[in-house]
């Protein structure tokens, strides 16, 4: 076995291979604590047939053993993958896949598994280092290695990888990837951040990467097998010059051509013409000298990659983009709200070829989303689901589950959000938010934030500030950079970098940066900051233009939910024997109730006047009696000396013969009678709780009123 090893951050930070999967290319357990994580890499030996993109799996799997629980449910072993495993299977994926060469087309598989979790929150980041640490010392060829830390934000300093304990207050929440030259994946978002801050915090980041791969580094020298050498492609040149030459001038004027379906079928017209012409057995005679030969990969990715060339060229060199737009101009916007009349709120925002309808839902505490975790069972009572049907871009498809890309996009709009959603003390409801994309050409996550805010707006959610979102883009060739707003699909495709930004007018809220190349200097990245936030401020005007505030009245098909509070020893009063006294005022009212153990009340209806009266109810079984104060009681029983009148559900008090009347009586029943409504003043409450009251002082009191 191998083993190394650093002081991070006042604990060890460890890195075995050699003693555990042995059969795997490469296999790294990463230490940190009490948090063990397994990463293995497997590639291929065969090259899969067919294929012009490299096929990598990321598996994350978090192992309940690891946390000293048996899983719930029936089966009681671990099932399809979480939420949280997808996300952190992506998040692994998005810095590891740029560092394999391009002509590298293997089946490759990753795999994570958390053995042991601590409280140290880094699973996820242990995850992103031990598999760069697995394919680093194995031989498959890989440019690595990349390393990741979290870094949060508390008081205005800045911790790097926060632990659980830290979380629940942090300003700022990112996690921060590259290598030792430069950043290539940004992940988080924060409560209203400065561009300043977030650049900050990037560079604080990069320092503790660098410290990483160091002993990634070393772990390579110690235990890293011989990479595997790479196979060039063929390339033929005389192919490559003919083909270049039959399109190159209808791919310009193609990609020129407005609308993104009109563009595509352009292309893809002149590629059939392409293949039509030159996919024969005499020219792939004349051009490898082998008949037999199918050239038709060899013409398309010919094609792509000139695609590319004319797309970029036309950006960096003519400042032009595939719809004509400047590099920093954003594509028109439209904004409609309240557009489904039995929704609690609506909203359809578009931007170019992008729309979103977002719908907003609101809901009891019932309809929480109960979430299992390794650190324990935690309720979201806000959620964001993201839906890409396949019609959004002309396609034919099955519709399945959702898949790992709409889980993703929507976690990232609900990051956004998540900031601005009102706390439960002030807005009580759960909020479940959709956005179905209808078309799509670029930037969809970002339109599903800015049709969120409007969708809220429209409900009536009070949320602190409008939030919008918008997708940036690079191009990069030698010294030449030139920085996209607003990206198409094309030039997310063709482009060097992928950068989502959302924010209110005042800060960032959620931050995606994944870059494609060997990374970007912070400089550009200052710069595509500023870009960013400029049509990010353009989009918010928009947005306000449509809806300035959140309606002040929620939807007539919402539910209402009033809160009040009563003392802990009067939960079973209203509960009752059984749950009998609740369940008569539920069955009473039509209203739902909810009673927490600290005595707070949540009573759910559809109408204003069925919850005031289930409050009314309530109010009258807590109230407690008050001295001085008048009631219209209920007689209970009679004796001898007095009465029992009833002046509060469950409450009794005295009525002594001597307050019954002004005269002195021989008979109480010459009076009152049991079932009597009598009205009583309560004259004393003594230190045991027993309440004396007086009929006549009541009386007394009426006549008083009754005379001025």
């Amino acid at each position: 076995m191998t083993k190394v090893e650093m002081i991070f951050k006042e604990k060890q930070l460890i890195f075995e291979t050699g003693q555990i999967a042995r059969q795997s290319d490469g296999a790294v357990l990463a230490k940190y604590g009490d948090t063990y994580v397994l990463a293995t890499v497997v590639a291929d030996e065969k090259k899969s047939e067919g294929l012009d993109f490299f096929p990598l799996t990321v598996d994350y799997q978090e192992k309940t053993y690891a946390a000293g629980k048996i899983p719930g449910g029936f089966f009681k072993r671990e099932g399809k993958p979480t939420e949280k495993e997808i996300l952190t299977s992506r998040l692994i994926d998005r810095p590891i896949r740029p560092l394999f060469p391009k002509n590298f087309y293997k089946e490759t598989q990753g795999i994570v598994s958390v053995l042991s979790y601590g409280d140290e929150n880094i699973a996820d980041v242990l995850g992103i280092i031990g598999m760069s640490a697995a394919a680093h010392i194995s031989d498959i060829p890989f440019n690595g290695p990349v390393s990741a830390v979290r870094i949060g934000m508390k008081n205005g300093a800045f911790i790097v990888n926060p632990t659980l304990s830290d979380m629940e207050s942090l300003e700022l929440n990112l996690v921060v990837a590259g290598t030792s030259d430069a950043v290539i994946m940004v992940e988080g978002g924060g409560s209203e951040i400065s561009e300043e801050i977030l650049m900050e915090s990037i560079s604080v980041a990069h320092e503790e990467i660098k410290k990483i791969n160091s002993l990634q580094d070393e772990l390579k020298v110690k235990a890293g097998k011989t990479k595997k050498k790479l196979e060039s492609p063929s390339e033929y040149i005389e192919l490559k010059e003919d083909v270049i030459k039959f399109v190159s001038d209808r791919i310009y004027s193609a990609i020129k051509i407005p609308g993104k379906q009109r563009r595509q079928d352009a292309l893809d017209a002149i590629l059939n013409d392409a293949l039509l012409q030159f996919n024969t057995k005499e020219l792939s005679l004349k051009y490898t000298g082998n008949p037999d030969l199918d050239i038709k990969r060899h013409i398309i990715n010919i094609f792509e990659e000139f695609e590319k060339r004319t797309v970029r060229s036309m950006i960096i060199n003519e400042g032009i983009r595939a719809d004509s737009r400047k590099p920093d101009e954003i594509r028109p916007i439209s904004c409609f709200t309240g557009i489904l009349p039995r929704a609690h709120g609506s909203s359809l925002f578009i931007r170019g070829e992008t729309q979103s309808l977002v719908v907003t839902t609101l809901g009891t505490q019932d309809d929480e989303q109960r979430v299992e975790s390794l650190e324990g069972d935690t309720f979201k009572s806000f959620m964001l689901h993201y839906n890409f049907p396949p019609f959004s871009v002309g396609e034919v498809k099955p519709l399945r589950s959702p898949g790992r890309r709409e889980i993703g996009h929507g976690a990232l709009a609900e990051r956004a959000l998540k900031y601005v959603i009102p706390t439960k003390d002030k807005f009580p409801y759960t909020i479940r938010v959709v956005s179905d994309i209808l078309e799509s050409n670029g930037s969809s996550s970002m339109a599903t934030v800015c049709g969120a805010t409007l969708s809220l707006m429209d409900a009536g959610v009070p949320i602190k500030a409008p939030v919008a979102g918008i997708a940036m883009g690079l191009i990069k060739e030698s010294d030449n950079v030139t920085i996209l707003t607003d990206i198409l699909g094309l030039e997310d495709h063709l482009g060097d970098m992928d950068f989502k930004v959302a924010g209110t007018k005042d800060g960032i809220t959620a931050f995606q940066m994944d870059v494609k190349i060997g990374g970007i200097s912070k400089e550009i990245l200052s710069t595509a900051l500023e870009q960013a936030k400029k049509g990010r401020l353009h989009i918010l005007e928009k947005i306000t233009e449509s809806i300035s505030e959140p309606r002040s009245e929620l939807s007539p098909y919402a539910p209402r939910i009033y809160k009040m509070r009563i003392k802990q020893d009067k939960i079973r009063d209203v509960i009752g024997s059984g749950g009998k006294v609740i369940r008569g005022i539920i069955e009473q009212t039509g209203v739902k109730i909810d009673i927490n153990d600290s005595g707070e009340v949540n009573i759910t209806s559809l109408d204003n006047q069925s919850a005031q009266k289930a409050i009314d109810i309530i109010k009258g079984i807590v109230e407690e009696p008050e001295v001085g104060r008048i009631y219209l009681g209920k007689v209970k029983r009679i004796t001898d000396f007095g009465a029992f009148v009833e002046i509060l559900p469950g409450t009794d008090g005295l009525l002594h013969i001597s307050q019954i009347a002004e005269k002195r009586i021989a008979n109480i029943t010459d009076e009152i009678n049991i079932g009597d409504d009598v009205l009583v003043k309560v004259i004393n409450i003594d230190g045991q709780g027993k309440i004396k009251l007086s009929r006549k002082e009541a009386l007394r009191e009426q006549n008083k009123e009754n005379d001025k």
